[in-house]
């Protein structure tokens, strides 16, 4: 369930951007989608969190969860380039907890290993709501995620080479299904509640200081308030 967005507010915030830049996240809002979501499993090298995230990001996928089991986590803004203000970031404690959180929301756990019954990523069905899981490329994804995925994803190699970087998976996929879905006539698009939603997030993102602005703007609701 969404939660109701504070339109005035929203309106308020809107008001700090310039023309260029409503304009840019009208059209880059109209290519977002969560009928694929990516969760990224205890990835130890930061650096690859903010790839995947960047990759999130230019790929039109508004959700990223992550697990953060072992080692604790400081965007990399270098490297993210700005994705943080525009990616949904959800952190889990452990696998357990963020499987449970997705599959409450419909989403199948999609494990991308080259596992036995794998789909190889051009075979892979778009049809179902999908959370695509990603490991380390040393360790891969954890047993237990292993153990409870739905599906399973790889991607067909045809060198000596038998894994991937996780950052340079993570964009092959993406890339490829979310071409795939753009080219069906599945409803992945962002329904005008959840845009809402990520307007009011983009647009706290783009302001400095919004904190203070938020602020100002209930203060100027109380005193209209009280001279009623």
């Amino acid at each position: 369930m969404i939660e109701a967005v504070d339109l005035d507010l929203l309106s308020y915030l809107e008001g700090f951007l310039t023309e260029n830049r409503l304009q840019k996240c009208q059209t880059v809002l109209s290519q977002r989608t969560r009928h694929l979501v990516v969760a990224i499993e205890d990835v130890y090298q930061m650096h690859n969190t903010s790839a995947v995230m960047r990759s999130c990001d230019a790929f039109g996928i508004q959700d990223l969860h992550i697990i953060e089991q072992r080692f604790g986590k400081d965007i990399d803004r270098e490297i993210a380039m700005g994705a943080q203000k525009w990616v949904g970031i959800h952190q889990h404690p452990n696998p357990q907890e963020c499987m449970d959180a997705l599959r409450m929301k419909g989403y199948q756990i999609v494990a991308t290993s080259p596992h036995a019954t794998s789909n190889n990523l051009t075979q892979f069905d778009i049809h179902k709501k999908s959370a695509l899981f990603f490991g380390t490329e040393k360790e891969g994804l954890s047993p237990e995620i292993l153990d409870q995925a739905d599906a399973f994803i790889y991607i067909p190699m045809v060198g000596f080479s038998e894994s991937l970087n996780i950052s340079v998976s993570a964009a092959i996929i993406l890339q490829y299904l979310t071409q795939k879905l753009r080219e069906s006539n599945i409803h992945w698009a962002l329904s005008p509640e959840e845009q809402q939603a990520v307007r009011l997030l983009w647009a706290k993102n783009s302001i400095k200081d919004n904190q203070r602005i938020i602020a100002r703007y209930y203060e100027q609701i109380s005193d209209s308030n009280n001279n009623l």
